[in-house]
């Protein structure tokens, strides 16, 4: 999946998709200096945050699904880890720390070019609040999450994992490709 570049970033020339020499995929290549203008999948990177048994959730208050709840996440920075760009993202919507338990989560969704990274932990003293990318935001209990009112796909799978694991008290990495969803997720 390509998104269209027109012009090179480095001189300003057109752009040409084509085979680079030593590659084996179509790139966006500058007519003028060569520069081949590389496109990747984006890392998201979020937590899932738990105190005293309740999950803490955000409702968005930006696009895409505003007003919709999710974990706190977002797209990982140059220049930070997963789990940095996952614990400034739950400072950011959540304004909570959070001590990080290990990755809990991982979804590639190659349909979009996405890469979903979740670390499950807790919120250091049960401290949280609104941050500027947020509504609200409200710990929940299993039969309180506003299941209906999920922001994403992979926000449901990853709250349906945690309340499943939980019963067993085994928490171990879940690694998933999700070609699309078709499905709605619910308890």
């Amino acid at each position: 999946m390509h998104i269209p570049i027109k012009f090179c970033s480095s001189c300003g020339g057109n752009i040409t998709l084509l085979i680079p020499e030593g590659d084996n995929r179509d790139r966006h290549v500058c007519d003028d200096c060569s520069t081949i203008h590389y496109q990747n999948p984006r890392i998201i990177a979020g937590t899932l945050p738990v105190y005293e048994g309740k999950v803490l959730l955000c409702r968005r208050a930006i696009e895409p699904r505003v007003g919709f709840w999710t974990l706190p996440a977002g797209f990982m920075e140059n220049g930070e880890t997963t789990q940095q760009a996952a614990q400034r993202e739950t400072w950011e919507e959540a304004e909570a720390k959070i001590d990080i338990d290990g990755l809990y989560t991982l979804y590639d969704l190659p349909h979009i070019s996405q890469v979903y990274m979740f670390y499950r932990g807790t919120v250091v003293d049960g401290k949280f609040g609104v941050g500027q990318e947020s509504l609200e935001s409200q710990l929940f209990s299993e039969d309180e999450i506003p299941w209906a009112e999920l922001a994403f796909p992979t926000i449901g799978l990853t709250l349906k994992r945690y309340f499943n694991d939980r019963k067993t008290g085994i928490f171990e990495t879940h690694i998933e490709t999700i070609q699309g969803f078709k499905r709605k997720i619910e308890p």
